[in-house]
């Protein structure tokens, strides 16, 4: 279990940081939108590229697709100031904990 975790923290580390880039960072803020980028397609991206890396380790579509969903809602709530940074980065450490147990069981 450690080992899938510690997979996914790294991916999580690496897409979150490294991997977005300042223009995603900022595309993806429904608050404060770029001008002619839909902030949906910046969020669906960002979101999708999490989903991918939780694939790769895990292999599972449907816990892909569980990432997909939660990335999305927890960045969307963290840019409305819903959550704030830690309950987001908290929030997606927790969900590659649950990712983990389940590969394992």
């Amino acid at each position: 279990m450690f080992l899938i975790f510690f997979k996914l923290l790294v991916l999580h580390y690496l897409a979150d940081y490294a991997a977005q880039g300042d223009f995603l960072a900022k595309a993806k803020n429904h608050t404060q939108p770029l001008p002619g980028v839909p902030w949906q397609h910046a969020l669906l991206a960002h979101a999708v590229i999490h989903g991918g890396a939780v694939w790769l380790v895990t292999g599972s579509l449907w816990l892909a697709g569980v990432e997909i969903v939660m990335h999305a809602a927890l960045d969307y709530h963290k840019c409305d100031g819903t959550i704030n940074y830690n309950q987001d980065q908290l929030g997606h450490i927790w969900l590659k904990v649950i990712y983990a147990g389940i590969r394992v069981s």
